[in-house]
């Protein structure tokens, strides 16, 4: 097939002859292509190609070979089913060692292509409607061979993961090479490009390190310079590698082709023949590709040349998700009418030209909390002169940048792989200045590992990377049109509400087709990329910030001192490289007592709306890359496979999302004043207020001349560890607290909102990680809704309720007893709403002491207010899941035991599973004792609730004997009258009775925890991760691989960079099996709450949620209740078990090894028997749930 666009000699008259590009190709390009064809087509008897020659001679002998023995077999044989080899391979990344711990393993990669130079041959079932394999010559089985290959093609084993559609890989050599050229597309650096991609071509095993994407990104590069020769070879190039061109690639063409002035129409025309010949359509390239600036226009420009009458067909209705579960909710047989906020559309529109602006600054620059102390003439002075230093810092990092950027722009003896060059071109030379110095003040004293340091730097270059690319690709105008258009579904004073968010969203972006597109293809940096960067940049911090250090004697020469240290560090039995800030240092920044803090934006609350969520690559800010799914630096099977995902199934978890997101919040002043002036008062630990470093243990003295014996030495050298980690800990926690409450402070009066995203298993979080509903008693206390509503008839009771759960004082008790306990102690409410710090302090014995304290102050306002039930309340109540994951399982399991534990079944007062697992190890305590089991003596009187809630709590969700052993031994240790020569033993014996406990009591979980684990253990195993489809219709698969080690050269040190998520390696077979069980349990309640957020939305009611536990306004806590009982049942109702066992057998059935008589089919055999187990459930009656009073209390 002719992929050149050259109908005749006459198509250069075609293209302006002034083109700089052309002019080059006519000189030192023609002789590069030519060597680049030559090598390739006619090889020397001593080249590399020669070999690889030789070698597909050997592997097309040895695969007829192979598939002659396969006929053989399948005829002596009745297979099972159909089967395939998996063969092992291996793609090292450039410009770095990799070596995997398990030496003798071998990466399981499936191969589509039978003209794939690795490709092995697979055992296959014959098709009983086919004679063919009965007939012995050599075409009739190589044709059956094929024909059941590509039968197999759907199956997408775990090295599929790293995959896209089109069939692209993107293990890191792939990810380097795409992002040092899409680097180089930024910086209008074609050459360096170019380089790169024909360095990889050349050579048949670079070339396969090179996927399509690759080349189309070159395609573009050219595009922009009007070169269509350069297109036409990199067309004939793509078909040398045996790729096929995808729609990126056409669309590159036909926008060169619409910026060159008079284009021959012959050459447009062939273009679009070929593009229907590989099965693309015109209406796809409007469709489906990815545009920036003009390029759609050039593309349409270059069609209309030769169809004047070309349209754009009108987008079809989206698609509704079909799951049974949200049936209701998207069926709109009536008129829907969706909750507004509270705000106008040109309030709303001031707000997302705030958020816009500070998107595009990057950074924040906000006050301390801190900053009410007073200034003394000492601060003056230190704040001065470290001004001073910061300006000589800026000064000589500066220099040092740009000469060493000099040095890699001029070095073209360095391979390109080494070359961080394009890089270090992203932004302006002093934005990275201003990101080295302004990490110095973020470096505990202690110090912190090169590591962490050098992902935070780069993963900052990165991130103003991403909001700069789409800034030069002109998104921002298209985005703030899209926008203001969009908050008319919003505002209160518009009338429109009958969309969802995401589908008004998607319905503006199509009618203003033109421009560019808002989905950008951005493509995340590999973890090996980030880390290169950024230890580079501590490199030059470490070399060139110095400080004086002679400085009180005028009359003494200057001597400067490196600021930050290298040094090594043991941690964990491993030495780890750390960088340590110089004592002087942390004494100026101590002295100083900054009074401002620099965040980037993204960590801040958003002062507008969220975008809503419409694909997995758009949702959240405006600008700021944000991933749909959260995931380990570097792990990018996640994003591929949402990408894989029918756009309709992800409808539910993309609306719930910005549900959660489109929640108004606001900040509860008082509480806050109260807690920032304890914060400055030192803190408290009793009220979980962290104390400042001046409060911290006096590190021990040694004085090395002193003679001190060994063990006195040893015991010193203890409490040294010991108040330096203790320190340590201080200082984190310290500065997290000044994090919070200087962002609360910062947005006081202001209405903010949390972005959402989610985990690998569904479950929901707020994106900015400081401040946030997530957060601990005291940053809860600070939050309320923006929106208020009235308290109603049943809203004060509830607020009673809510206040006695926070204290923790009546968890055993009904709902009567504790508003008959509120009433009780009204008295105490109402002193500590009207006297915090200096009445009775009765809030201060709280499990959650300032919750407590704010619903004081709440409930106080609702009782004297002329009428409570009209009073306006912010106020975010709360209802918790009883042990949810436990709920989950009994619920699976029908269990009416287990269900009633766990409060699925109506009772009168809440049960509590944590006292009937205690009462019941009490039980075989006494039996023990009775015969005479010391242990079980010594344990008498000291068996509570409390020793083994964390255990039950966390058995759910894997935690083995050994971790159990571990809480347990915790637990006891807080006991002062227990014997501590008896932790050991006592924590030993005790996990074994809870998990007695447990069995007995939860039978059906047991039964379905094991074959989880068992099915997760053989699915490894067989060399695939674990993967299954949660009841909403997400897709999730476990990241636990054989770690991988790569080696990353540095001047400082040599780093090992542990890659333990890598899909390439094969999955790691304990963790894959252990984790399965609380990972499926964890997708189960995150579907649950998403439900649950849907159809509150529909309800028209405030919802958010931490988890398993549910939020919304006092008045509509009733609803919420109903709501989330209905739609546990619901989901419950689903063969949940059964649909899951033939997702796994369907997944995993051609897992099949070749050798029939191998110990591996014998596991194979025992792998599907145990997916395709029928597990026995209960009797339990699901319907009992909607009248449980305490399933969510």
């Amino acid at each position: 097939k002719n992929h050149t666009f050259l109908p005749d000699s006459k198509l250069n008259k075609s293209i302006n002859p002034n083109t700089v590009a052309l002019v080059k190709e006519k000189s030192a390009k023609e002789q590069m292509d030519k060597k680049c064809h030559m090598e390739t087509i006619v090889p020397k008897t001593t080249s590399a190609p020669s070999k690889w020659i030789e070698k597909l001679d050997k592997e097309k002998r040895n695969k007829t070979r192979r598939q002659l023995n396969i006929a053989k077999k399948m005829k002596e044989s009745q297979p099972l089913s159909n089967t395939q080899n998996v063969t092992g391979a291996k793609s090292t990344g450039t410009g770095r060692k990799s070596t995997s711990k398990d030496k003798t393993a071998k990466t399981p990669v499936a191969h589509r292509t039978s003209s794939s130079v690795t490709s092995k041959s697979r055992a296959v079932q014959p098709d009983t409607k086919s004679s063919a394999l009965h007939d012995f010559s050599l075409e009739a089985i190589l044709a059956e061979v094929e024909h059941l290959d590509q039968q197999l093609n759907n199956w997408e084993p775990s090295a599929k993961l790293l995959e896209d559609e089109e069939g692209n890989k993107y293990g890191d050599a792939q990810r380097n090479i795409l992002a040092y050229v899409e680097a180089c597309a930024f910086i209008n650096d074609l050459d360096r490009a170019h380089q790169c991609v024909m360095f990889h071509h050349r050579i048949l095993t670079r070339r396969k390190q090179l996927n399509i994407k690759i080349y189309s990104a070159l395609m573009h590069l050219w595009a922009k310079k009007g070169s269509l020769n350069q297109i036409s070879k990199l067309f004939s190039l793509v078909e040398e590698a045996e790729l096929k061109p995808n729609l990126d690639c056409y669309m590159a063409a036909l926008e060169c082709m619409g910026r060159i002035e008079n284009c021959s129409s012959r050459v447009i025309e062939r273009c679009l023949q070929q593009l229907e010949e590989d099965g693309f359509t015109r209406q796809d390239l409007f469709k489906n590709c990815l545009f920036q600036k003009d390029e759609r226009e050039m593309v349409m420009k270059a069609i209309c040349d030769v169809e004047p009458d070309f349209q754009l067909h009108p987008e079809p209705d989206v698609e509704v998700c079909q799951s049974p579960l949200v049936k209701d909710f998207y069926s709109k047989v009536e008129p829907i009418k969706y909750p507004k906020l509270h705000l106008n559309v040109q309030e709303m529109k001031e707000r997302f030209d705030r958020q816009l602006s500070k998107e595009q600054a990057d950074t924040v620059t906000i006050d301390s909390v801190e900053v009410t102390k007073p200034i003394t003439e000492k601060m003056k002075r230190m704040r001065n002169r470290l001004a001073d230093l910061r300006a000589k810092w800026h000064k000589s990092l500066l220099q040092a940048f740009r000469e060493y950027k000099f040095h890699l722009a001029g070095d073209r003896s360095c391979s390109w792989k080494m070359n961080l060059y394009p890089f270090l071109c992203l932004l302006d030379d002093k934005e990275y200045v201003d990101i080295m110095i302004q990490s110095i003040a973020n470096i505990p004293p202690n110090g912190e590992a090169l590591l962490m340091i050098a992902k935070e730097l780069g993963s900052r270059v990165y991130n103003k990377y991403s909001i700069r690319k789409k800034i030069k690709n002109e998104m921002v105008d298209k985005i703030k049109e899209i926008y203001y258009a969009y908050i008319e579904l919003l505002a209160k004073d518009a009338e429109l509400n009958s969309f969802l968010p995401r589908e008004y969203f998607i319905k503006l972006e199509r009618e203003m087709n033109f421009g560019p597109s808002l989905r950008t293809e951005d493509s995340p940096w590999p973890h090996f990329l980030i880390v290169h960067m950024g230890t580079h940049l501590v490199d030059l911090m470490v070399r060139e910030i110095k400080i004086p250090i002679n400085t009180q004697n005028p009359s003494h020469e200057k001597k400067f001192i490196p600021v930050l240290y290298h040094m090594y560090s043991f941690r964990s039995n491993k030495q780890i490289g750390f960088i340590k800030p110089h004592p002087i240092l942390t004494q100026i920044l101590s002295e100083a007592a900054e009074t401002t803090l620099i965040f980037d934006s993204c960590v801040m609350p958003m002062v507008c709306a969220p975008i809503p969520w419409t694909s997995p690559r758009l949702g959240a800010y405006v600008l700021t890359p944000t991933k749909l799914m959260r995931c380990l630096e570097g792990a990018l099977q996640h994003q591929l496979l949402l990408e894989k995902c029918k756009s309709s199934d992800l409808h539910p978890v993309l609306d719930s999302l910005n549900q959660l997101g489109n929640c108004a919040w606001k900040v509860n002043k008082p509480m806050l004043d109260l807690i920032i002036s304890i914060f400055n008062d030192k803190g408290s630990e009793k009220l979980e207020i962290p104390l400042p470093l001046s409060e911290a243990p006096d590190m021990p003295k040694y004085d090395p001349k002193s003679e001190i014996s060994p063990a006195n030495k040893s015991i010193l050298k203890k409490k040294i560890a010991w108040a330096r980690k203790r320190a340590a800990e201080m200082h984190s926690l310290r500065m997290d607290a000044l994090y919070k409450l200087s962002i609360a402070n910062h947005i006081r009066d202001d209405v903010f909102w949390f972005p959402h995203n989610m985990d690998f298993r569904g479950r929901t979080y707020p994106c900015p990680p400081y401040f946030n509903h997530l957060g601990s008693d005291v940053t809860r206390a600070i939050l309320l809704f923006a929106e208020g509503k009235p308290l109603g008839e049943h809203g004060l009771n509830w607020l009673k309720i809510h206040l006695v759960n926070l204290t923790g004082f009546k968890k055993k008790c009904s709902l009567k007893e504790r508003l008959d306990y509120a009433t009780e102690v009204m008295d105490n409410i109402l002193d500590s709403a009207d006297n915090p710090l200096t009445g009775r302090k009765w809030w201060m014995n709280a499990d959650e002491p300032w919750q407590t304290l704010a619903c004081c102050t709440e409930i106080a306002h609702a009782t004297r207010s002329p009428d409570p039930t009209k009073h306006i309340s912010y106020f975010p109540v709360h209802q918790d899941g009883s042990c949810n994951g436990l709920q989950h399982y009994a619920a699976l399991g029908r269990d009416v035991i287990g269900a009633t534990s766990v409060n699925l079944m109506p009772c009168e007062v809440p049960q509590d599973v944590y006292s009937g697992v205690a009462q019941q190890v009490e039980e075989f305590r006494k039996r023990d004792a009775e015969k005479g089991v010391k242990i079980a003596q010594i344990l008498e009187g000291f068996i509570n609730r409390k020793v083994v809630k964390q255990t039950v709590m966390t058995v759910v969700y894997g935690v083995t004997r050994f971790g159990g052993r571990l809480q347990i031994e915790k637990r006891l240790k807080e006991v002062e009258e227990f014997p501590k020569d008896y932790v050991w033993d006592a924590s030993h014996y005790l996990v074994q009775q809870v998990f007695s406990s447990l069995k007995e009591m939860f039978t059906g979980t047991r039964g379905i925890q094991d074959w989880l684990t068992e099915s997760a253990r053989l699915i490894s195993k067989s060399g695939s991760s674990v993967e299954w489809i949660t009841p909403l219709g997400l897709p999730i698969v476990q990241p636990y691989h054989r770690t991988r080690s790569t080696l990353l050269r540095s001047n400082l040190q040599n780093l090992n960079l542990q890659i333990s998520h890598d899909a390439s390696q094969r999955p790691d077979t304990v963790k894959q099996k252990n984790a399965f069980p609380p990972n499926f349990i964890h997708s189960l309640d995150s579907t649950h709450m998403m439900l649950t957020a849907l159809y509150c939305y529909s309800a028209g009611i405030t919802f958010v949620s931490v988890h398993d536990c549910f939020w919304t306004h006092a008045y509509t806590v009733d609803i919420m209740n109903k709501v989330c009982r209905e739609q546990f049942v619901v989901l419950h109702s689903q063969p949940i078990l059964q649909d899951l066992s033939k997702f796994l057998v369907n997944k995993y059935r051609y897992n099949i090894p070749a050798d029939r008589k191998s110990k591996k089919l014998q596991d194979y055999k025992k792998m599907m028997e145990m997916l395709s187990k029928v597990l026995e459930t209960g009797e339990f009656d699901l319907e009992k749930v909607k009248e449980s009073t305490y399933f969510f209390s």
